[in-house]
């Protein structure tokens, strides 16, 4: 175990378990996440080894023997029979028959129906009437002569979820965690390896947890196949559901008009609506004015008076184009139906909290995956239901307030998206000011994105300065990435249908940001001049020769001081930095290049070795290249020098880029760097009279 893991056995002992379990244990059992943690909470909540392998043993043993595959159905149906009892798990939902004023049971895979279940247990359990709920189940079979009664009886239900929490003990252990090391737990608990994302994207990820412990919150995230969109609805928690988009109707989400059976929403603290992307389809405009209603007012009316819900909605669905065609084109909605984009559907748009950009999102690989410590899932579930109850909307007050200009609507939304995030992060308090700013523009950001795509399809919509003010009372604007990225086609109006681009860029407001990110369309100017650039993590479009090519070319000598270039990534990118030399400089030309770095404590022969093929390769294409270790240990800055007077100071060295698919040649993002995201960085180009490469060489 690393330190964050021994950290939290010590502080949340029997409560967290080891995430690679869930792959051990699985099988081909096809169950959600939550329902194999539950029993791998119950045997393998420790760090101690010998007691994780045996309990691994027993929920294998568990499953074997009582979870129910359909193919085996029958059999399982017969051990009952000649058993008389026998212990089943199974998803089990429940029907009221009105003719005979009885509830039954339905068990999905065992292919059972009509089993008498109590009232007593409905109401005790709900949920068995919407959806169906996933139990450990004594099953017993008696057989009558009465052909109108069912011979299998239900003597006891209980369903698989955590059945106490303790909430004070939950606020004190939080206490214990820097919010670097929480943000990495929360990770863990999801079972992503904190590891390879960076900050933006850690908190991305969590907004997915919003819904969660946010009552009658709206999310709608878009994003191209394989990002892990709709995991977290369909096996993080036993409170959420995930409906086919196709099978979303005003009966199943809302009231049933024959039976009278409340919907999702009366049931469930988050209904996800899958596939919900899809330009061809024509969703039912009844829902659409239902849906718009209750995500407005927390309630619905469907003729039999109103009905208040507190489920949060969550829309996830596909893109199928790139974001930059997408905004050239039309807007970030482009991929939904029709009906939601005319001015019916619009509504429902305009209510949507926070655009999460799946697009930001790489897909999931096996890397991307944790096998450390992280909470169990239920208990990480009833955690985030308990906070429900709490309001943390107004925890920026004391520091921040937002514009004038905000809306009511957008204001609700970014209240919102803060208050979850604060729970989420900060449940106990205690977070900076600097913290706090960061969630708050963040909870901007993701309104912004929404009312900016509306602006584009409909110009009746009034232009919002999405800012916020400190307590002197200075501006801060706030920008979406994208906005970053593609100013020349996220600033103009599609709106009228008419193919020219209407660039609007005069009315956007003056940033106050002391060092403006800038897009990868102004990177490489024809003039070059000193600057200062600031780029967003998850930023796109960059790469080592438009960043660096112009200040390069023409130079004799090139010297890198950079203390990390030992790992093989490492390496790797300092190999794209000689490679961006070669294509800047004359065929005929030759340039000495000088790296200073510091010796890897463990792999130093390795990093010789391999800076030795690098300097032989170079001598092919007419680089002379040098390296030299920094014996005194105390080089801190990375920089650049060239003999023909700049110097390029670089706060994170070569190392701008996140983990991406390194040894897989079929990638773009392994072959070309402007697919690449980016960490967050900065960069400031300085004009010197006279550069001196320092250090000694060796060749």
């Amino acid at each position: 175990m690393n330190q964050l893991d021994e950290k939290i056995n010590t502080h949340f002992p029997g409560l967290v378990v080891r995430k690679d379990l869930v792959k051990t244990v699985k099988g081909n059992a096809i169950v959600p996440s939550y329902v194999l943690e539950y029993l791998l909470g119950q045997y393998c909540a420790t760090s101690d080894e010998a007691t994780i392998q045996t309990g691994i043993e027993t929920v294998k043993e568990i499953l074997r023997k009582h979870y129910v595959h359909r193919n085996e159905a029958g059999l399982v149906r017969s051990t009952i029979k000649e058993k008389g009892r026998y212990k089943v798990i199974d998803k089990v939902s429940v029907d009221l028959n009105d003719k005979a004023n009885v509830y039954e049971a339905i068990f999905e895979n065992l292919g059972l129906k009509k089993v008498l279940i109590d009232s007593g247990t409905i109401k005790k359990h709900p949920k068995l009437l919407v959806g169906g709920v996933w139990c450990i189940c004594d099953l017993e079979y008696d057989f009558t002569e009465d052909q109108n009664a069912s011979p299998w009886i239900l003597s006891s239900l209980k369903p698989i979820q955590l059945s106490h929490f303790d909430y004070d003990s939950y606020i004190e252990a939080r206490k214990q965690f820097t919010t670097e090391e929480w943000i990495d737990v929360l990770l863990q608990s999801i079972g992503l390896n904190p590891e390879v994302f960076g900050r933006r994207s850690k908190l991305i990820q969590l907004v997915r947890l919003i819904p969660f412990c946010e009552r009658n919150y709206n999310l709608l995230e878009l994003g191209p196949k394989g990002t892990g969109k709709s995991h977290i609805y369909s096996e993080f928690s036993p409170h959420a559901t995930l409906v086919s988009g196709g099978e979303a109707t005003l009966a199943k989400l809302f009231i049933n008009n024959t039976t009278g059976k409340i919907g999702l929403v009366g049931y469930w603290d988050v209904v996800a609506m899958d596939e919900f992307a899809g330009s061809n389809k024509k969703p039912d405009i009844k829902l659409i004015d239902t849906l718009k209603n209750y995500m407005a007012n927390k309630s619905f009316n469907r003729g039999t008076g109103p009905q208040g819900a507190e489920a949060s909605m969550v829309y996830i669905g596909n893109t199928s184009h790139n974001v930059a065609f997408m905004l050239k084109h039309e807007n970030l909605f482009m991929d939904l139906p029709e009906t939601y984009r005319n001015s019916d559907g619009q509504a429902i748009l305009d209510r949507m909290h926070w655009f999460l950009p799946g697009w930001e999102m790489e897909n999931l690989r096996s890397e991307m995956f944790s096998d450390g410590y992280g909470f169990v899932v239920d208990y990480l579930a009833e955690v985030l239901r308990s906070l429900r109850n709490h309001d943390y909307a107004d925890r920026y007050a004391e520091h921040f307030s937002l514009s004038s200009d905000i809306s009511t609507r957008d204001r609700d939304g970014i209240n919102k998206t803060f208050s979850g995030l604060m729970k989420i992060l900060f449940p106990h308090g205690g977070a900076s000011k600097d913290e706090i700013e960061e969630l708050l523009k963040f909870a901007i950001e993701g309104r912004k994105r929404v009312k900016d795509q509306l602006m584009r399809i409909d110009q009746t919509y009034a232009k919002v300065n999405f800012a916020y003010l400190d307590s002197s009372q200075h501006l801060y604007q706030v920008t979406t990435l994208e906005e970053q990225e593609y100013p020349h086609y996220y600033h103009r109006s599609v709106g009228d249908g008419s193919d020219e681009e209407e660039l609007i860029q005069s009315e956007i407001p003056t940033s106050s940001v002391e060092s403006p990110s800038i897009s990868p369309r102004n990177i490489a100017e024809p003039v070059l001049k000193e600057k200062h650039l600031t780029f967003q993590e998850n930023q796109k479009g960059i790469s080592f020769d438009s960043l660096f090519g112009p200040y390069l070319a023409g130079a004799n000598k090139i010297t890198i001081t950079d203390p990390y270039i030992r790992l093989f990534y490492q390496l790797r990118n300092f190999m794209e930095f000689l490679e961006t030399i070669v294509r800047h400089k004359s065929d005929d030309a030759e340039v000495e290049v000088h790296l200073i770095t510091t010796e890897d404590d463990f792999k130093g022969e390795q990093q010789r070795e391999s800076l030795d093929k690098i300097a032989e390769s170079c001598s092919a294409v007419g680089i002379h290249f040098t390296w030299a270790f920094d014996e005194t240990g105390t080089i801190h800055a990375r920089h650049i020098l060239t003999d023909h007077g700049w110097k390029i100071s670089l706060d994170r060295g070569l190392d701008i880029f996140q983990n991406y698919e390194m040894k897989e040649a079929f990638t773009f993002t392994n072959r070309l760097q402007q697919y690449r995201a980016c960490k967050a960085f900065e960069v400031t180009f300085i004009s010197c009279a006279e550069t001196r490469p320092v250090g000694e060489s060796h060749e």
